[in-house]
């Protein structure tokens, strides 16, 4: 049964997570993306403990109230602290410098691809979900059709001094006519917005687009078996992008475009989503 647990990584840093599965079973980190909460993987986390692993879904940096350093201080929300956070959390459920495997999806997925790249000995398998690699991303980014460019507005949008404001405005009209559009079921809108519908943890959340920029820092190439699930319907990511990150990626690649399933392929399609998961994970085990 999932349970909701309280795990302090340091001094000042109280983490919420969402725990299912037994004890010794091989861990599974999950990692949400923006704008939703680690309630997106509501289904996954019974469905993985079933298979027979340990299923953990941290509430990161800014969405926990006891991981909510000052969203003014941008160097709180740096992408290296964020990875050290989802590392930390692995290792309070995991033995030290055991492997595990990962999945992301959105700002979760590049965290994780940062994962990948820089502790490429604790990861059995990656899961990403929406986000390509970073360097695919930019590499489209910048191409002369200006296509990427465009989806990506709104991340622009999100650097600007009232960005929180605008977004949580008229009861976040915003974002529920986003989730809305893209298949986001209304109870789990719900539930994302018990955890960012507040100025606070909304300012947090958008602190980790103000701490890295418009661009993604480049990553290196990606060594460890990778499963990628792109909507084919995601307005926020092209297909450029999403089918060129197999040129950063060197070890076991899987690509599966997901047709008439736009960025929250985890709330759209969620069964899909873990029958692709659980078959990745047992081709590549911890």
């Amino acid at each position: 049964m999932t349970e909701q647990r309280a795990i302090e990584t340091e001094p000042g840093l109280v983490f919420d997570v969402l725990v299912d599965g037994a004890p010794d079973a091989p861990l599974v980190l999950l990692l949400h993306g923006f704008a939703e909460s680690f309630h997106m993987w509501r289904e996954q986390l019974p469905a993985l403990a079933a298979a027979g692993y340990r299923a953990v879904a941290p509430s990161q940096r800014g969405y926990s109230t006891g991981a909510r350093p000052r969203a003014s201080d941008l160097a709180n929300y740096h992408f290296d602290k964020l990875v050290a956070d989802a590392l930390a959390v692995a290792d309070a459920f995991g033995p030290g410098s055991g492997r595990f495997h990962l999945v992301g999806h959105d700002w979760g997925a590049g965290i994780a691809w940062g994962m990948a790249d820089r502790h490429a000995d604790r990861v059995a398998s990656l899961t990403v979900v929406s986000r390509p690699h970073p360097n695919a991303f930019n590499r489209a980014l910048f191409l002369p059709d200006g296509e990427q460019a465009q989806r990506s507005r709104h991340h622009k949008t999100f650097l600007e001094p009232n960005a929180a404001s605008k977004v949580l405005a008229d009861d976040a009209r915003w974002l529920r006519e986003r989730w809305a559009k893209c298949g986001v079921p209304a109870a789990a809108a719900e539930d994302y917005l018990a955890v960012l519908g507040n100025a606070s943890a909304m300012e947090a959340a958008l602190a980790w687009y103000r701490a890295r920029g418009a661009i993604r820092a480049p990553l290196g190439t990606v060594t460890v078996p990778v499963l990628y699930i792109w909507g084919e319907a995601d307005d926020t990511v092209g297909r450029v992008a999403a089918e060129d990150t197999r040129d950063f990626v060197s070890g076991p690649y899987r690509f599966e475009a997901l047709p008439g399933v736009g960025h929250f392929a985890v709330d759209q399609a969620g069964g899909r989503v873990t029958e692709l998961l659980l078959a990745h994970l047992a081709s590549h085990q911890a």
